[in-house]
Formats: C-alpha cells, sequence, structure tokens
C-alpha cells in the first residue's frame, strides 16, 4: 500500500500562485546574491573607478517642458525600483484578499512575528546611536527583510524545508514590506509640492476607477502607473511609492472571470527577480574597502545595522511569535518546529534589498552611506550563514525522491 504524502496536502492549500512565487524568488535571490558579489569584487579591483563612474553618469528623459534629470544611480533607485515595489503591491493585494493573509487565523502568528522583527532591530539601532545623533535618521534600515535572498538560502536546502515554513517566512516578509512602505511615506518624505501632490491623486482616481470597472487590460495601468510616477516623482514624496499606489488599484478579477492582478504578478516577476533587483545590488552593493580596518565595522552606524539584523531579528521573530502562540491569539504550524522559527529569524535578518534601500534615503553623506553598506553587508552575510546551518542542522536528513506508476511523489 502506497502512503499519503503529508506535505501533498499543504502544498496544494497555498495554490500555484505561491508555489510559483517561490519558486521564482528563490531563483532570483541566487541571482541578486551573485549580483551584490560582484559589486564588491569590482569596487575593489582596477575596475572600481569605471564602476563608480557609470553610476554617476547623468541620464535625461523628458517630454516637453517635464524634464527629469538624474545620474543613473538614482533612475535605478527611483526608476527601475518603482517597478519592484508596483510588484510588492501586487503581492500584497494577493496575499491579503485571497493567500497567507486573508484570515486572522493566517496572519495573526506572521503578524505578531514581523511586528516583533520590525520594532526590536529599530530599537537596539537607536541603542547604538544614541551618541551620535547625525545616525539617528538611519533607525529603520536593520527592520528590513529581503524575501528574496532569504529564499535564495532556503533554496539551497530544497525539498527538506517545509512548505508551511516557506509560506510563514513569505507571509513575515510581506508584512515587513507593507511596514516599510509605511515608513517610507511618514519617515522619508522630503518637502512636497501640492500642484503635483494634486495631480498624482487625479491620476490615482483615475486608475481606481479602471480598477474599479475591472479592466482587465495592463495597459492603462502601465501608462497610468508612469503618469503617477512622475507626479510624486515631482511632489517630493518618494517616487517608488507610485508603484504600490498603482498596484492597489489592479483587480484581482475581471467581468470575464480573468485574474488581471495574477497575470500581472506572473508577468512581471520574472523581470524583477532576474532584472530589476539584480541591477538594485550591483549598483548599491558596491563599497571601497580600501583603507578600511576590522575598526569601521564597529562604529556605531554599521554596528547598529549588524546588530539591529542579527540580535533584533531574533529576539522580536522568535520573542513575539512565542507569546502570540502561548496567549493563544496564534498556533503553530503542525510540520513547523521553534528551532526553525529560529532559524527562519536568522534568514529574516537579511535586509539586503530593503535595508540598502532606505539607508540611502536616511542618508545623504557618502560616508554615512558607505558604512550602511558595511552594516548592511556584514549582517546580513553572517545571518544568511547562521541561518543556513541553523535550520539545515534542524531539518530532516533528504530522502531520495520515489514516485508512483502516475509519477506522484510517494512517502
Amino acid at each position: 500500500m502506497i502512503a499519503a504524502n503529508p506535505v501533498k496536502p499543504v502544498i496544494d492549500a497555498i495554490g500555484p500562485a505561491l508555489r510559483d512565487f517561490l519558486q521564482k524568488e528563490s531563483a532570483g535571490g541566487i541571482t541578486l546574491i551573485a549580483a551584490a558579489a560582484l559589486a564588491l569584487i569590482i569596487a575593489n579591483s582596477p575596475f572600481a573607478s569605471g564602476y563608480f563612474a557609470a553610476l554617476d553618469v547623468p541620464v535625461v528623459a523628458g517630454i516637453g517642458s517635464v524634464m527629469i534629470d538624474k545620474p543613473l544611480l538614482l533612475w535605478i533607485n527611483d526608476g527601475l525600483m518603482a517597478v519592484f515595489f508596483f510588484l510588492v503591491g501586487l503581492e500584497v493585494k494577493r496575499e491579503a484578499l485571497l493567500g497567507q493573509l486573508n484570515s486572522w487565523n493566517k496572519a495573526s502568528l506572521p503578524l505578531m512575528a514581523a511586528i516583533g522583527g520590525m520594532a526590536l532591530p529599530a530599537v537596539i539601532y537607536i541603542a547604538f546611536n544614541l551618541g551620535t545623533p547625525e545616525n539617528l535618521g538611519g533607525w529603520a534600515i536593520p527592520a528590513a527583510t529581503d524575501i528574496a535572498f532569504a529564499l535564495g538560502i532556503l533554496t539551497l536546502l530544497g525539498p527538506r524545508v517545509p512548505v508551511a515554513l516557506k509560506a510563514l517566512l513569505l507571509a513575515v516578509a510581506v508584512i515587513d514590506d507593507i511596514g516599510a512602505i509605511t515608513i517610507i511615506a511618514l519617515f522619508y518624505t522630503a518637502e512636497t509640492d501640492v500642484t503635483m501632490l494634486l495631480g498624482a491623486a487625479i491620476t490615482l482616481l483615475v486608475l481606481a476607477a479602471f480598477g474599479r470597472a475591472k479592466v482587465v487590460s495592463s495597459i492603462p495601468y502601465v501608462l497610468l502607473g508612469i503618469v503617477l510616477w512622475v507626479f510624486v516623482l515631482k511632489s517630493g514624496v518618494h517616487a517608488t511609492l507610485a508603484g504600490v499606489a498603482a498596484a492597489m488599484c489592479v483587480p484581482i478579477a475581471g467581468k470575464s472571470g480573468e485574474a488581471p492582478l495574477e497575470r500581472m504578478e506572473h508577468a512581471l516577476h520574472p523581470y524583477v527577480a532576474f532584472l530589476v533587483i539584480p541591477v538594485f545590488g550591483f549598483a548599491n552593493a558596491g563599497v571601497s574597502l580600501a583603507g578600511v580596518g576590522i575598526d569601521a565595522l564597529f562604529a556605531p552606524l554599521p554596528l547598529g545595522i549588524a546588530a539591529g539584523l542579527l540580535i533584533g531579528k531574533q529576539l522580536g521573530i522568535v520573542g513575539f511569535a512565542w507569546m502570540a502562540v502561548k496567549t493563544g491569539m496564534a498556533s503553530l504550524p503542525d510540520s513547523v518546529s521553534w528551532r526553525q522559527i529560529h532559524a527562519m529569524s536568522l534568514l529574516a535578518a537579511i535586509g539586503f534589498t530593503m535595508s540598502l534601500f532606505i539607508g540611502n534615503l536616511a542618508f545623504a553623506d557618502p560616508a554615512q552611506v558607505d558604512a550602511v553598506k558595511i552594516g548592511v553587508l556584514a549582517g546580513s552575510m553572517v545571518a544568511a550563514v547562521a541561518g543556513y546551518l541553523l535550520l539545515r542542522a534542524t531539518l530532516p536528513a533528504a530522502q531520495p525522491d520515489r514516485q508512483n506508476a502516475t509519477g506522484e511523489e510517494v512517502a
């Protein structure tokens, strides 16, 4: 008699959209790691001057009197990353309406874990930088989680990782993204231009009307999304938030039964995973280590980031999740142990993409930006290695795949 596969109901329950997300995001995480490593190598090679000069090349674009003149690095951080935030918005909306966050029963554990995983890193960072008030603006840097990087590490362990643990990490990261978006909107917005904000609001209303009418074509959302991005960029609000706002207008289902949000998410994901995020990582991870000693890591700014990621994420995620379970607010998935939750908290301490992004918003001084890179890279690398080793030690030994006559896996 063939034993039933106990994991199969869980896999079936999460749906093809989530499985596709996990596969693409994991592979994209490996690409991101390679891009960041390449940037570090080039930034500390004879080609370093060309690398940094290329990022400073001015790029001008516009129509008529509306012109945008920025160096290439800012086009990547403000423009290309708006595409990333658009995808984040689509994922947040799908998870909130159809996925891991569409009920309190599903959302309670990752919600509490994510709150702890954002709050404690910020507190630890502030504690390390109380004596350097010029650094306090970076308090949100260690609160971030890089889901692509984290899932890329999980991929190295293959099918031994419970699908429920991957789904939990994804849910924590999605809530973390919501927190990061809120922080950027509230704390990293410069003086605003009311006229441009009005233009953005009108454009967003038109987008919302298309969504309410359940228009399934991607064209109006893309074109109006670009217009919205220009208005938001000119308004002083960070332009990437336009991507999130536009995504919220895309309908889950059209009148004819189509799924425009899932279709756009599926079409966009490979470009974000294999182009947008690696390009961002390559452009932002390069930091020259010439003349940088080990003492540079122990300066308040980078040390606060590294400690916030490594200590704050573990204490926050495990501590708040434990309190939620013990008080009956949430329950632990049957296939997930507390040791695996601990390992997951270390993987959530890989802050890379969003941490570097927030660091660029928090500081204008190149020295501080370089210190951010050192702290983020150091903390994220240690978290990746420690999380991988701990999770590997908690997982059952790999079993050879066996299939029945129909090609289905059997226990």
